[in-house]
């Protein structure tokens, strides 16, 4: 198997004895159940921090992400798969053959772990719910994601990012003011879902130090999406007025937006104000610290057009970059916006970050990734497999668990 390669130095922050070669899940093994994109991306970032993560997939397709999403080059594993799968291990198994699901129960007894997002009900179906597994493995830390919760007047409706981001309010305040329906660009709520679920999978495996005892870890599209909204709901309760969107600015504090330049746009955050009065005397507009309609940050937000306007008067004058090294200078926040050109491209803290790195795939060759933003210094994320083929490691895998069960150490454990 080919060795993934990083395409900089600075990818993990070691620093002399004091990172380890393991990471910090190190240990902990996953049943992944999950495919598309909540599920997985939550079990990929176990597997980034070193659990080992095995994807069961159905013998004839796999995760369904493998060919129907995203673009396909060379092989017939998409691209939108390749990004959300690496350092993983595939295991093809047919939960509804008794010989898959006996396989797949035995492989339960030796997790630490199982990670599912079926609909709510099939799990049952399958005999792979969290009732029947927690019997055979008392230990067991199992986690749901699904669209809207297992329980609730919802339950049973299938869930996509976008129905997610529309029924939990983001949509509504999503876009320019007026505009017709926009999705956050993101998708937060597949993405928040993985988070919040791995979030729950560590606080878990915590507990479990304490008492012993695994337990239910469950989230969904739907709840991580409104869990985000903190600052709408804010202005809901404090107003009693139903937040509406307002294109980039911020509903708590002005300025805080992009705003127009001779070249272009900048973002800028002047939401204290101190940072206000850095603002005006970097603009030389210092009068509209004394306008009545910007005394205060209340006063602005009141008049975020106005003031959007008297800036961007100011702001024509010069370019994007002659106005962001200006700010800068005088300690106000700013940035151009880039588009994901300039981005993975060009950026040169992109770069030194080490968010770019390069995994060299056994069918794609050398594949693109994004990389991990956890930074841990004595216990590193890192890329040590490559998105695996479809049933790539069933016979390791069924070889380890074999091992185990007559009591040797599994190929792994002898290689260390």
């Amino acid at each position: 198997m080919s060795t993934p390669q990083e395409t900089t130095p600075e990818t993990s922050p070691r620093t002399g004895d004091e990172a380890s070669t393991e990471g910090a899940l190190d240990g902990l093994r996953v049943l992944d159940l999950t495919q598309v994109m909540a599920g997985p991306f939550c079990t990929m970032l176990l597997a980034d921090l070193g659990a080992d993560v095995i994807k069961i997939e159905n013998p004839q397709s796999g995760d369904q992400t493998r060919r129907s999403w995203g673009y396909a080059v060379h092989g017939e594993d998409s691209r939108a798969f390749l990004a959300l799968n690496r350092n993983k291990r595939s295991v093809c198994l047919d939960l509804k053959s008794p010989e898959g699901l006996a396989d797949f129960h035995r492989l339960v007894r030796t997790a630490d772990i199982v990670v599912e997002n079926f609909r709510p009900g099939v799990t049952k179906r399958l005999s792979v719910d969290y009732e029947t597994l927690a019997e055979l493995n008392p230990r067991l830390i199992y986690a749901s994601v699904s669209g809207f919760g297992q329980t609730g007047p919802y339950a049973d409706r299938p869930g996509y990012d976008l129905i997610a981001q529309a029924m939990s309010g983001v949509m509504s305040i999503t876009g320019a003011p007026g505009g017709v329906p926009v999705k956050c660009g993101l998708p937060v709520g597949d993405l928040g879902a993985g988070m919040f679920c791995a979030f729950g999978i560590v606080s878990a495996v915590h507990a479990r130090t304490r008492n012993g005892r695994g337990q239910h870890v469950e989230t969904s599209l739907f709840e991580s999406a409104l869990a985000m909204s903190v600052w709408e709901s804010t202005e809901y309760w404090a107003t009693g007025q139903v937040p509406q969107p307002l294109g980039s600015a911020n509903r708590m504090s002005a300025p805080y937006q992009a705003l127009r330049t001779k070249d272009g746009y900048l973002t800028l955050g002047a939401n204290n104000e101190r940072l206000w009065q850095r603002l005006c005397t970097a603009l030389e507009v210092t009068h509209l610290r004394t306008d009545p309609r910007y005394l205060t940050n209340t006063d602005r937000m009141a008049h975020r057009d106005e003031l959007a306007a008297d800036l961007e008067e100011k702001l024509a004058a010069a370019t994007t970059d002659e106005w962001v090294t200006l700010l800068l200078a005088a300690g106000v926040p700013a940035g151009p916006i880039r588009d994901y050109r300039q981005v993975l491209d060009e950026d040169p803290h992109v770069r030194a970050r080490g968010m770019v790195q390069e995994i060299d795939h056994p069918v794609e060759g050398k594949v693109r990734v994004l990389g991990s933003p956890v930074r841990l210094s004595g216990t590193p994320a890192g890329i040590r497999r490559h998105p695996p083929l479809l049933g790539e490691h069933t016979a390791e895998v069924l070889g380890e668990l074999a091992a185990e069960e007559q009591g040797e150490p599994a190929a792994e454990e002898q290689a260390r």
